[in-house]
């Protein structure tokens, strides 16, 4: 699921003596942390729930895209994943 995520800069001067707060602000606030080098952004910092669901975002279209092509490899029975899991049901 897609959130606005706001985003600050700050240098990585200034960044140097306030990082424990930004990684928490980043990490609980889902807030992305900017940090720039003279005036360019070098670098981010973004809470590891966003990198997760950027992950999942591209993996349903990279579904998606492989089914619309046809190039969809035969899937594994759910039956057969939850024995491979331990999931059986007794």
């Amino acid at each position: 699921m897609w959130h606005h995520v706001r985003m600050t800069e700050i240098t990585i001067s200034a960044a140097r003596s306030q990082l424990g707060d930004l990684v928490r602000r980043a990490a609980h606030g889902r807030e992305t942390i900017a940090l720039t080098d003279h005036g360019h952004v070098a670098a981010l910092l973004v809470s590891p729930q966003v990198i997760e669901d950027l992950e999942d975002a591209l993996a349903v279209a990279d579904y998606q895209r492989r089914k619309a092509e046809g190039t969809l490899e035969p899937g594994i029975p759910m039956a057969e994943v939850r024995r491979r899991l331990g999931l059986e049901q007794k």
